[in-house]
């Protein structure tokens, strides 16, 4: 069986020690604030990212960009030169430009190692989303699954993944044109909290709203409940934007609720934390449909 290599995106938003247990590749994105521009590299974001989340709350702006196609061009080949292939499992084309330039380059390579395997997955997820399918790629390659079984895998599985989320500042989705001017004013002196999800295309809907933070997580784990699969067999994924201790809420709820085998926490990234804000908690699980 030839060996492969698994490739994604920072905005997957796995730590460093989830990446060297998943033996996988992270290609860095770049974000930009206050004039500066910053790679989010994952070994480096556990001493930056307090910092990140901080400058939002003083009222920094922070905008992002995606890889272009020469950065995975050079990436493939140098795999495909070790002999190995590749899947890359790209963050939602949805969301971003970043997985067509990986396709881009997959293609272009394709032509000149026609006897190496290329696969650039288009996962329709956005960070742990987009990290649990990785994660489920890489407990399959550590099975001894082929690049091929895999892939089918993630085709298959991919819009079962169900992402859940909520905010605690809707001024952020407001200016990334996901929520109007009038709901961010209304629900932030309201009190209203947005429940959203990503769709089967990939896109960021809102889904709903409550009023209080607490009854916004309890709604995660609520949805939870409604379309979770076999819990007792999966390890939920849990990513926030600076608010730990509404993560650990959430994630002893589900515990409690649903009896899931494990739970995984960490950190929402710049990228994605660039449109989403401090405060976000979202719950990512396999679910009979999104």
């Amino acid at each position: 069986m030839q060996s492969y290599v698994i490739i994604t995106d920072s905005t997957a938003d796995l730590s460093q020690k989830m990446i060297e247990e998943m033996g996988v590749d992270v290609k860095r994105m770049t974000y930009s604030m206050d004039g500066e521009e910053f790679s989010d590299i994952p070994v480096e974001r556990d001493d930056k990212i307090k910092q990140f989340y901080a400058a939002l709350r003083s009222g920094s702006r922070s905008s992002t960009s995606q890889i272009n196609m020469d950065v995975f061009t050079e990436s493939f080949k140098s795999y495909l030169e070790q002999g190995k292939d590749v899947l890359y499992i790209g963050f939602s084309s949805a969301l971003s430009g970043t997985c067509s330039q990986a396709v881009a380059a997959a293609n272009k390579l394709k032509l000149h190692y026609p006897d190496r395997k290329i696969f650039a997955v288009d996962s329709l997820c956005a960070s742990l989303g987009q990290g649990l399918l990785v994660y489920y790629a890489a407990q399959l390659q550590k099975n001894g699954a082929a690049i091929e079984d895999t892939v089918s895998f993630l085709e298959k599985n991919k819009l079962h993944l169900c992402h859940w989320f909520t905010v605690d500042d809707l001024n952020h989705l407001k200016r990334g044109g996901r929520v109007s001017a009038t709901v961010a004013l209304l629900g932030t002196v309201l009190g209203i909290k947005p429940i959203l999800h990503v769709d089967d295309e990939g896109r960021l809907i809102p889904m709903g709203k409550v009023r209080g933070r607490r009854a916004s997580l309890d709604e995660l784990v609520k949805k939870a409940e409604q379309t979770m699969m076999h819990p007792e067999d999966q390890t939920v994924f849990i990513s926030h934007g600076d608010c730990i201790d509404d993560a650990e809420y959430v994630a002893d709820k589900v515990k409690e609720k649903l009896h899931v085998k494990d739970v995984k926490i960490n950190y929402i990234g710049p990228v994605i934390g660039s449109h989403s804000g401090p405060g976000t908690v979202a719950l990512f699980f396999m679910g009979t449909k999104r």
